[in-house]
């Protein structure tokens, strides 16, 4: 059996739900902001998604996340998968912000991003790494979610195909 993480007083699993919304939040933003997040990749880094495609591979990761919250609450690592989570969406943030500030141009998504994505980040691997017992498993946990982004840009660089 899994070793038990302590238990915070703000629940873990309810706040690994959070993400999930925001991520449909932030999909959305992406999706109907400025000329949508297919049609600013195309023109920003020559890469071709379609509309639909985009809306398929979010849906993707949207079920992904929501998996990783009831795996997390089954096998007891709420608390580490909400910094991998944490540290995801703060990668993604520092993405938008750096791609804005580099072309100066609102980039779809950038806005959910620092409006709710940085504080959720921030505040969630403030909190929770409190109630991660080792500072390995922090660590891990911070990596896994780099690694998180490394993949979704890979994947978005290639125009939204795994293979």
């Amino acid at each position: 059996m899994p070793e038990q993480e302590p238990t915070p007083r703000i629940p873990a699993v309810p706040w690994l739900w959070l993400f999930v919304i925001t991520y449909v939040v932030h999909v959305a933003e992406e999706y109907w902001g400025g000329e949508g997040y297919s049609v600013h990749l195309m023109e920003s880094k020559g890469v071709y998604m379609s509309p639909s495609r985009f809306l398929f591979v979010q849906a993707i990761g949207i079920a992904l996340m929501a998996a990783g919250v009831l795996i997390a609450k089954r096998l007891r690592f709420a608390n580490a998968f909400a910094i991998i989570l944490a540290a995801t969406v703060l990668g993604n943030t520092v993405t938008h912000i750096v791609s804005s500030v580099r072309t100066l141009e609102y980039e779809p998504g950038l806005v959910s991003a620092i409006v709710i994505w940085l504080p959720l980040g921030l505040f969630t691997i403030l909190y929770f790494r409190h109630y991660v017992q080792k500072a390995k498993r922090f660590w891990i946990s911070i990596g896994i979610g780099v690694a998180i982004n490394v993949v979704i840009g890979v994947i978005t660089m290639r125009g939204g195909r795994l293979v």
